[in-house]
């Protein structure tokens, strides 16, 4: 295929779109179902980026939930506790693959914002992770390659229009990138900077202590970060990402917005939210819905008395403020990325209240020292990368 019409670019009245190579060569991807968008593809060709990169520097199967250009959720193929099945809507007897296992922590790490997503996979997409996306609403899907059984299942999503795109795993684009803006043309070298964990040796804190899952999560939060658009910072634990906050011109209001997405995660896990007593018949969004409003603070809009009826079997009680602050006051080893460098230390401070232990940033700021010291005070592990990760 030399080049792919589009039913519109952005919006409907940007007509006529397509996408092809300058070059004139083949493109590497092919459609296998649906008819995927323009907003669609360039999800998809920057979601493909960062589960290739990941699972490169993992070793590990990866999958990303993306959303206007940006992941709502990352993660790697680890098993799921049984907590997070309940937490991602996994039915407890389900048979999961380590990629299934990827795609159900990726779509669960944001469940709100990953509502009608793109989802990219590092491995070609099999029956166990097809099972998954069939029941969650989502735009499409890029992965190397898919199982017979496994596009089947895809094939029948929204009336047989699920976009589902094919990647030639092999493909290597040139080292210089273009775009034009305003009938501008625009040229660069691809950012094709490694992340390793060589990256993470220079640590000028009091604490040295980067045990082995800090140093996967910040790996996992630089890689996620890389391909987000910029400001951006990414809060992960456990092999996944649990707060993203991306585009945010001010470096503390994107530490502020992934620390509330962090909060929110981890109060889903809290006994008393896994037990809401959600009616059976709820679609999966308005249950997600419902569940966020009522960790958030928003309970009067889930739990009034001419409402309750609608989301529960019985009206729950409201979660106590002091019940909230005591179960996420317990957190802990949580890992932070920053595409750029932190100028104050209220960053440290904002990320240290959902748990953060381990920052990775690039450094750099005039006022360092200030940043390293608010790290000491709270016993925290920075270090310092030398890499910018801006996304543009």
């Amino acid at each position: 295929m030399h080049e792919y019409a589009l039913k519109y670019g952005c919006n409907p009245n940007q007509s006529p779109a397509r996408v092809f190579m300058e070059d004139g060569g083949t493109l590497p991807i092919k459609v296998r179902n649906g008819r995927p968008g323009y907003i669609n593809l360039l999800d998809a060709l920057n979601s493909w980026q960062l589960v290739r990169e990941l699972e490169a520097a993992t070793g590990l199967p990866a999958a990303a939930s993306f959303k206007h250009v940006s992941p709502a959720g990352a993660a790697l193929g680890l098993p799921l506790s049984e907590t997070l099945r309940q937490m991602y809507r996994v039915a407890p007897a389900a048979e999961l693959s380590p990629l299934a296992c990827a795609y159900a922590r990726a779509r669960g790490s944001d469940r709100m914002s990953s509502f009608g997503d793109w989802i990219a996979l590092s491995q070609p997409c099999d029956l166990a992770t097809a099972r998954l996306i069939l029941h969650e609403v989502s735009d499409g899907i890029i992965a190397p390659g898919y199982a017979p059984e496994a596009l089947e299942i895809l094939a029948g999503k929204r009336k047989g229009g699920y976009a589902a795109v094919e990647i030639d795993p092999a493909y290597q684009p040139a080292c210089r990138e273009r775009k034009q803006v305003f009938g501008v043309t625009f040229e660069q070298g691809r950012n094709e900077a490694a992340i390793t964990s060589e990256m993470l040796q220079s640590i000028p804190t009091k604490a040295k202590d980067l045990p082995a899952e800090a140093v996967r999560d910040l790996l996992l939060a630089l890689i996620t970060l890389k391909y987000t658009q910029s400001n951006s910072v990414c809060y992960c634990l456990g092999g996944q990402t649990v707060g993203v906050g991306a585009g945010q011109q001010s470096r503390i209001h994107c530490t502020r917005l992934a620390g509330e997405k962090a909060d929110i995660w981890r109060l889903r896990q809290h006994p008393q939210v896994l037990a809401l007593p959600l009616r059976a018949e709820l679609p999966r969004a308005v249950a997600d819905t419902c569940v966020d409003l009522y960790v958030s603070g928003n309970e009067a809009d889930v739990l009034a008395a001419d409402k309750w009826q609608d989301y529960f079997t019985s009206r729950p009680a409201a979660l106590a403020s002091e019940e909230k602050r005591a179960w996420l006051a317990a957190a802990r080893g949580v890992s932070l990325g920053s595409d750029a460098f932190f100028p104050f230390g209220d960053n440290v401070e904002r990320a240290a209240r959902s748990g953060v232990q381990y920052i990775a940033q690039p450094g750099g700021s005039v006022r360092d020292d200030q940043v390293i010291a608010a790290a000491d005070a709270l016993g925290v592990t920075m270090a310092f990368t030398g890499l910018r990760l801006f996304h543009h």
